[in-house]
Parts: structure tokens; sequence; C-alpha cells
């Protein structure tokens, strides 16, 4: 199952105490079918970020959870460029592993409506974000 799978950073705990949800620390990773998965889904203001989802994952400027996923949480990490990225983070329940589920443009009028409902949270700087991708 992992070899046509990309490790892309690892899930924190710091990331369970933001957002008060309980997933066990572990690699994140992405299938090497995300670009066409991108390309089918028109998200391609995006591609270029592709590259930097270790960075999104690892130092992102904010953390939320997506309430419209049922079962486990899907966890979106949201990072400031140019443009601003979102990447969806789920668990694979019967495999037991998180995968990058999603990864689109965000605009800034919906980061600040999210933030005002506390779908986002401010991830906190002065956190150890230091890993191997």
């Amino acid at each position: 199952m992992f070899e046509k799978m990309i490790k892309m950073g690892e899930y924190k705990e710091e990331i369970n105490s933001v957002l008060g949800i309980h997933i066990k620390p572990q690699a994140i990773y992405r299938s090497a079918g995300l670009l066409t998965h991108m390309i089918k889904r028109k998200h391609f203001k995006c591609l270029k970020y592709i590259d930097y989802i270790p960075d999104i994952i690892n130092n992102p400027d904010y953390i939320g959870i997506n309430p419209n996923e049922n079962g486990a949480p899907s966890v979106e990490f949201v990072k400031r460029f140019n443009i601003n990225i979102l990447v969806g983070v789920k668990l694979d329940m019967d495999n037991n592993y998180l995968y990058v589920s999603t990864m689109h443009d965000v605009q800034e009028s919906k980061i600040q409506r999210r933030l005002h409902s506390g779908r986002l949270k401010i991830f906190p700087k002065d956190v150890d974000n230091t890993a191997d991708a």
C-alpha cells in the first residue's frame, strides 16, 4: 500500500491540543496521484504549491477541522503564500494512516469567516515545528 504513497510530514500532538481532538501522532502521506486529482478538480491555482505540502503541514498559519466530514476528523492546514493554500488531511480508518485528501486555494474572506466562527484557529509559532518531511 505505501509503495504509492509519499511521506509529507508528521502529525504532531500540538495539533490535538489546539483543536481539542485526538489523533495519534504519526506520518502523513500523499498519494502519487494527488497531482492528477488536483487537475481533475480544477485546482490549477495551487498546482505549483504541491512541493510545499511538507512546509504547509509542519508550519501552518492556521489549522482547523472540516465539520462536513463524517467519522474521523479531517484536519485542515492553511498557509499564506501569494495565495492561501489549504491542505486537507484525513485518517484512513481501515488502514489506520493519515493522508492528504485535498489541496486547494482559499479566499481571504473565507479564512476570516472561519477564524470568526472558530472553524480555523491560529497555529502557535512558538511550538517546535521541525520535522523530517
